[in-house]
């Protein structure tokens, strides 16, 4: 698919593998992302393993391409100066509902082609193809704050790096009901897919993995592109024997102080196995500290520990950000833990869902109606604010007391806040 208006053409093409036609378009493009997220530059083998993996994936890559002549000495016209990937995976959307969700991700434009629209074509396009697709929401993860309101984008979950201190100061009050045993980090290029998505269906915010995280997981594929061997993994089993977590971690050397253990991916199905692994954390011999950079905010570990001053968690972040593209089936998908109703007057930026909708939920099951407004609705929103609040982490009344949403009927954002609350807390542990 190609758009051959103005200075620029706008191309769509699915990733291959080395070898299938059309590598060597994805390869190229694989180099101006890297090149827009200032990385070193790939070598051969690092494309093609990526490549592997979103080929796998089903990716979407699509390039804005300069249509004239390039300038003398500059990279030459087949490197894109803009790039943007998609790809789609379920969503959980609280109480084991899933959402299928367009997945924006590999969003760059090259400093020298800036302010010329790239981003919104891009953008505007690629969300009008997906909900005239059937789509009902789309998803990335924000390098910076500033750039998807305006695309009708809201935070949807956060994330945290903690620090805990597993000196003599670390305890945690919990009995085992299961045991840990370290593995053959191999083990989980098997393992660690279904793990997760005994984690993925009972986890609001979760977002399917792609391809990449068992690897990365493993040990077999690097953030480098080369097989790490530091990483290790040690696996968490039930009382009934089936291994139902795990932990990837890696030791990062006798230079560091004080002597840390980095938690690559933490994957637990129960709750007695996510403190388990933490207690086998905690037992590492020499190690002083555990960090971990893709914490939840509401962490159960907090409140089993002895001590909770052992963690430090100054670095809070917003994680997932969500992008309604059809109010009505977006809201109609979810599964409601109170009856209510409200009338919504939803605003969107580039006019795909804007309307006044009425939610009626009785029994958990919601009708949505596109309503004519007949007086104020209950509340008036921008579909970012709508987003953000769709999985229950972002809190209505905060959002009114910030301006972000008007209630027009008092109580009404309370209201809300009930509707959209979820089973519990949201989380998501795939970054894309």
């Amino acid at each position: 698919m190609a758009d051959l208006s103005g200075d620029y053409e706008i191309r769509r093409f699915g990733a291959v593998s080395k070898g299938e036609q059309g590598y060597a378009e994805a390869e190229s493009w694989l180099k101006a992302v890297a090149f827009g997220f200032h990385e070193s530059t790939r070598t051969p083998e690092h494309l093609a393993k990526s490549l592997d993996t979103y080929r796998t994936d089903r990716r979407i890559l699509t390039g804005a391409y300069q249509a004239g002549e390039v300038a003398a000495g500059s990279l030459p016209s087949n490197v894109p100066v803009a790039t943007f990937g998609t790809l789609r995976k379920t969503l959980n959307i609280g109480f084991g509902r899933m959402l299928e969700t367009q997945l924006v991700t590999a969003v760059t434009v090259r400093t020298s082609h800036r302010r010329r629209g790239l981003l919104r074509r891009m953008m505007s396009e690629d969300l009008q193809l997906a909900r005239r697709d059937g789509m009902a929401m789309a998803a990335l993860t924000a390098s910076e704050g500033t750039i998807y309101g305006r695309f009708g984008y809201g935070v949807a979950s956060f994330e945290r790096t903690v620090k805990v201190d597993t000196t003599a100061r670390f305890g945690i009050s919990h009995q085992p009901v299961g045991t840990v045993e370290v593995a053959e980090p191999a083990s989980l290029l098997d393992l660690a897919p279904d793990i997760f998505d005994r984690v993925h269906r009972q986890t609001p915010g979760s977002i399917g993995r792609q391809e990449w995280y068992r690897q990365l997981a493993s040990g077999s594929i690097g953030r480098d592109g080369k097989e790490d061997p530091s990483v290790k993994v040690a696996l968490h089993y039930g009382p009934d024997g089936d291994v139902d977590g795990y932990v990837s971690y890696r030791f990062l050397g006798w230079d560091t102080t004080p002597y840390t253990v980095q938690v690559v991916d933490l994957v637990a199905a129960t709750n007695e196995g996510y403190l388990e692994l933490w207690q086998f954390l905690g037992a590492i011999d020499l190690v002083e500290r555990v960090t971990w950079e893709e914490a939840p905010l509401d962490d159960p570990l907090a409140w089993a520990l002895s001590d909770p001053r052992c963690i430090d968690s100054s670095d809070s972040r917003d994680m997932l950000w969500l992008r309604i593209l059809d109010v009505e089936k977006a809201l109609a998908a979810r599964h409601y833990p109170v009856d209510g109703r409200l009338v919504l007057e939803v605003h969107d930026p580039l006019g795909l869902t804007a309307g006044t909708f009425a939610l009626d939920v009785s029994g958990g099951r919601a009708d949505v109606v596109r309503v004519t407004p007949q007086g104020d609705a209950d509340l008036t929103l921008d579909v970012s604010a709508l987003s953000s609040i769709y999985l229950g982490a972002v809190c209505p009344v905060t959002l009114t007391a910030a301006g972000r949403i008007r209630e027009n009927v008092p109580g009404a954002s309370f209201t809300a806040r009930q509707l959209f609350s979820v089973e519990r807390a949201t989380h998501c542990l795939t970054h894309f």
